[in-house]
């Protein structure tokens, strides 16, 4: 089973409300995701996830902590945080370093195979992950494949 982590805008597509047209495909590609393809894999969470769904305001967070209350939690400890400051630093993600550079950071040092999100401006971004991949290997690890919900789906 390939172990993969869910970034806060996966769990929020799972659980939005939202009817406008990208919305609407994100819902139903990941609720679709959640039920067909979680079985497959080994998914994990972050506390970065559980402080971005519990921020004021932030729209459906019940129900979407409620959807990942029994997924496992990744540590977020110094050596992610070293990461995600790297990570920054090296412009590879935005400032400060939390959000997606946590995301990427704990996905990494975990040794997480995918990274699932519907950020394709900071994460799922073609024109970042070679940046990213030479940033990672210069320090010794190996960043997880950072992909759209709609991208990692097994066969039956």
């Amino acid at each position: 089973m390939a172990r993969v982590y869910l970034d806060t805008s996966f769990v929020s597509a799972c659980v939005t409300d939202r009817e406008d047209v990208p919305s609407a495909y994100r819902r139903q590609v990941s609720q679709e995701w959640w039920e067909t393809q979680r079985p497959s894999h080994q998914v994990f969470v972050s506390v970065e996830v559980l402080n971005e769904l519990s921020h004021p305001g932030f729209p459906r967070a019940s129900a979407g902590l409620s959807l990942i209350a029994d997924v496992p939690l990744l540590a977020v400890d110094d050596e992610v945080e070293g990461l995600a400051h790297l990570l920054v630093r090296e412009k590879v993600m935005p400032a400060p370093p939390v959000g997606d550079a946590v995301h990427v950071a704990v996905s990494t040092i975990h040794g997480i195979a995918y990274l699932l999100t519907w950020n394709v401006r900071h994460l799922a971004n073609p024109n970042k992950l070679e940046h990213l991949r030479r940033i990672c290997t210069r320090v010794g690890v190996m960043p997880p494949q950072i992909l759209t919900p709609d991208s990692l789906w097994e066969q039956e």
